[in-house]
């Protein structure tokens, strides 16, 4: 007979312990970690017995997980997973994540959830204190940075299109060749154009270089541009858009100022970086993922608005049997695409209540200067080339005469081995490595080795 979905008895619910405990330590970079050496195929067979009308029990159920799917997943919160943009989850909002979970909360709405939505909301004040927003700023945790972008984008065509009295033949948003992937993903699930706006030497968009793309276009191609979205920090270079003076050409032309910091704008709490982010304090709204560099686990983005009203008549979704409900105080749902949502906040605010704020500030500003002295020592190295300053914690540099395949076939290895994980991208069409720092525990000499390594593999 198959086991109640209810009632797993004593020797698996220490079993379910015991698994978690080792999903912690195995979940690491390890000479057992083979990376692409799981074939869908495999991995199909392997559980192709696991669903059945009769079950196969919790105790198989956790088997299968533990030692067959875990180990063909990666460890993205690795001191050295220095790729993409890593993870870091305290153990504090990692273990509070398992609460929520367990709890069964509504977070939509404030009738259902409003504990819940509090403690949510006081995390959202912190943020919006960071960067300087009035008080009546508020916003959402949704489950992304591309959720983010694309619900503020949507709230900026209903301010525009209200404010226009009418729609445009074509809706436009500009936006540089550095802008995270999502936000064109945004535009064209949107069907909008847009504008592309060059950057200067370091990649970032200037007030002069949005100003001067305007000027450029027809005045007629422009009357559907409704909003322009800066970056508080690129994914792959980790450098900082001009935010001032981007929203100095945003007030004179009535253009909704959006800031995708999905990454960067966790240094909003840094000493060291705070004063790169001069002009946040103007933009309408912004998104900033805590499970990227504020030490929260996946799935989770603030979506924060300088003034929410907008956004509530823009994403608030009515029916009967919505409306019956006293909708409350404060209701989630009404800020994004979504209704049916998580308390994925909560796990941030249990982190900055557990540690306090202070720790962030701390965590992030080691992980700054952990970049910036790696960064020293690739320019003090003959062999390789440090391709620009970093900003934030991201670093771009080259060996010389290395090509592609070569940056590939060490990534690879290195990878497959469970050494590290730093993959190749490119630097203004050169190929380049990347590293990218949020764990407060990456150590300096640790990554010093992989340039050690990067050399002795070269002459081999």
């Amino acid at each position: 007979m198959a086991p109640s979905m209810h009632a797993w008895d004593d020797e698996t619910n220490l079993f379910a312990h015991s698994v978690i405990g080792y999903a912690i330590e195995r979940l690491r970079l390890s000479k057992d970690t083979q990376w692409g050496a799981h074939p869908a195929a495999e991995l199909r067979a392997a559980i192709d017995h696991a669903l059945t009308p009769e079950g196969v029990g919790g105790l198989e159920a956790l088997r299968l997980f533990r030692d067959v799917l875990l180990p063909a997943c990666r460890p993205m919160d690795d001191p050295m997973n220095l790729a993409y943009v890593p993870t870091a989850p305290s153990v504090a909002s990692t273990m509070f994540d398992l609460v929520v979970s367990a709890s069964s909360i509504f977070g939509g709405n404030w009738e259902a959830g409003a504990g819940a939505i509090a403690a949510e909301n006081q995390a959202l004040r912190w943020l919006s204190d960071l960067a300087g927003f009035p008080p009546e700023a508020g916003g959402v945790f949704v489950s992304g940075g591309s959720a983010a972008n694309l619900s503020a984008l949507v709230t900026a065509r209903e301010v525009f299109t209200e404010r226009r009295g009418s729609r445009p033949a074509r809706y436009t948003v500009a936006a540089t060749e550095e802008v995270h992937a999502s936000v064109r993903a945004a535009a064209k699930v949107m069907d909008v154009d847009v504008l592309a706006v060059p950057t200067d030497e370091f990649g970032r968009m200037t007030g002069d270089a949005l100003q001067e793309a305007l000027d450029g276009r027809d005045s007629d191609a422009l009357t559907g541009l409704f909003a322009v979205v800066a970056t508080g920090g690129t994914t792959n270079a980790g450098v900082v858009d001009e935010l001032d003076t981007i929203a100095d050409v945003c007030a004179a032309r009535g253009l909704w100022m959006h800031v995708d910091g999905a990454y960067g704008l966790a240094a909003l709490c840094s000493t060291l970086a705070r004063h790169r982010f001069h002009g946040i304090e103007r933009a309408d709204s912004f998104g900033v993922d805590p499970h990227k560099w504020l030490f929260a686990p996946y799935d989770s983005a603030a979506l924060v608005y300088r003034d929410p009203t907008p956004a509530a008549a823009t994403h608030a979704q009515h029916g009967a049997y919505l409306d019956a409900v006293n909708r409350g105080d404060w209701n989630p749902s009404d800020y994004a695409y979504h209704l049916s949502r998580r308390a994925r906040g909560l796990p941030l605010w249990f982190g900055l209540a557990t540690y306090g704020t202070q720790a962030y500030t701390d965590a992030v500003d080691s992980a700054i200067r952990t970049a910036h002295e790696f960064a020293a020592e690739v320019a003090a190295r003959p062999g390789f080339r440090l391709l620009l300053p970093p900003e934030l914690s991201v670093v771009l540099f080259t060996r010389d005469g290395w090509t592609l395949e070569q940056y590939s076939a060490w990534s690879k290895q290195r990878a497959s081995e469970g050494r590290y994980l730093v993959v190749p991208t490119s630097w203004r069409g050169e190929p380049c490595l990347r590293i990218c720092i949020v764990h407060p525990r990456t150590d300096l000499a640790a990554i010093t080795e992989i340039l050690d390594d990067l050399a002795t593999w070269a002459a081999t």
